[in-house]
């Protein structure tokens, strides 16, 4: 034992010459009894000053917060607590980037609404006042039969949802013919709905006004279109059922919407009579659950054109530049004419 306690005697000798003197710890509060600590005067401890920390004051009370550090000339913002049930989320500000938002950009960023929306139906409100539109609108469209054995469809019912699946428009439609065939099991309009239908003048201007400037979204709406009489341009169409990745879906031309419903939303409709503004909520809502496979196909069939340099925007050339390309323009010039006169001179001499 005397030979173990010397050696190690030397060897904390080497240690306390190779390495600084470590800060010695402090005896716990509750020491065992009988051992004896001594007191080491306390001394500034020379800290690198990459890894130097700053002491804030402690908190006085379980709801003091601590200060942040100040950078610059700005100051952090107190940020409310969000109860627990609603989870976290960024603050608006932030997500932003101080830029102004659109209800939709804030639903597709945080994935709002994405369920089916299967809220009470005001049925023939027309259009709903004080409800501000997005960039998309989805609308479909429920038929009669008019003419030789009511095969010519006729407009009957118009509805259209903004991006989160709200009702924006629900009107039946006053009939210009005789109905021959009412379609009632399918379209789930009938006689006794004609009562408080509008003019179809009406509701033509009415969706005119609501699709104006904005991106369509629908269910074979090249059909509903032509009921409504409307013209839209092509590139602001987005057609449910001539999506590339839909067709795996079809039975036969086109994929149908109850299918649609069924396989990629887990949402069963038309079980019995159509309802348009069920329809259109559910091509909003595979539109939105697709929306990058949609915008990618529709820059692949109509590409952005590339803009040209306006020459507004180009830097003007100094006074120098100028005066040497008028000086190159006139050595070029005097070239040409030297070399056409020593051409002639060639032409003489053989003669």
């Amino acid at each position: 034992m005397s030979t173990l306690s010397s050696n190690w005697k030397k060897l904390q000798a080497v240690l306390k010459g190779d390495s600084p003197a470590a800060p010695k710890r402090k005896a716990d509060d509750d020491g065992k009894a009988g051992s004896k600590t001594k007191k080491q005067k306390k001394g500034p401890i020379a800290v690198p000053k990459s890894t130097r920390r700053i002491n804030f004051p402690k908190p006085e009370g379980p709801g003091h917060l601590y200060p942040s550090p100040i950078m610059g000339n700005t100051q952090s913002s107190k940020i409310d607590p969000i109860p627990p049930e609603r989870g976290v989320a960024p603050s608006l500000s932030i997500w932003a980037g101080g830029e102004v938002t659109t209800l939709e950009s804030i639903a597709e960023a945080y994935k709002l609404g994405l369920k089916f929306d299967d809220s009470p139906v005001r049925v023939n409100e027309g259009l709903v006042p004080g409800l501000e539109l997005g960039k998309y609108v989805a609308i479909d469209c429920e038929m009669v039969g008019v003419g030789h054995e009511g095969r010519v469809d006729s407009l009957a019912r118009v509805s259209a949802v903004d991006f989160l699946g709200q009702q924006i428009y629900d009107s039946y439609v006053l009939q210009r013919e005789k109905v021959v065939d009412w379609r009632t099991k399918v379209s789930g309009v009938a006689p006794r709905h004609m009562k408080e239908a509008r003019p179809f003048e009406e509701v033509q201007a009415q969706i005119m006004a609501v699709l104006r400037g904005r991106v369509l979204i629908g269910h074979d709406v090249k059909h509903d279109l032509l009921a409504l009489e409307i013209k839209h341009i092509d590139s602001m169409i987005r057609d449910t059922s001539r999506h590339a990745g839909f067709q795996k879906y079809a039975w036969g031309p086109r994929p149908s919407l109850r299918v649609l419903a069924q396989e990629l939303l887990g949402v069963e409709i038309q079980k019995g009579e159509h309802s348009s503004l069920e329809d259109a909520r559910v091509a909003m809502l595979l539109f939105r659950t697709h929306k990058t496979a949609f915008d990618m196909e529709h820059l692949r069939r109509f590409p952005q054109p590339k803009k040209k340099p306006n020459k507004k925007d180009q830097p003007k050339s100094s006074k120098t530049t100028r005066r040497l390309s008028d000086f190159e323009k006139k050595k070029g010039i005097k070239a040409k004419a030297n070399a056409r006169a020593k051409a002639k001179k060639s032409r003489g001499k053989k003669r």
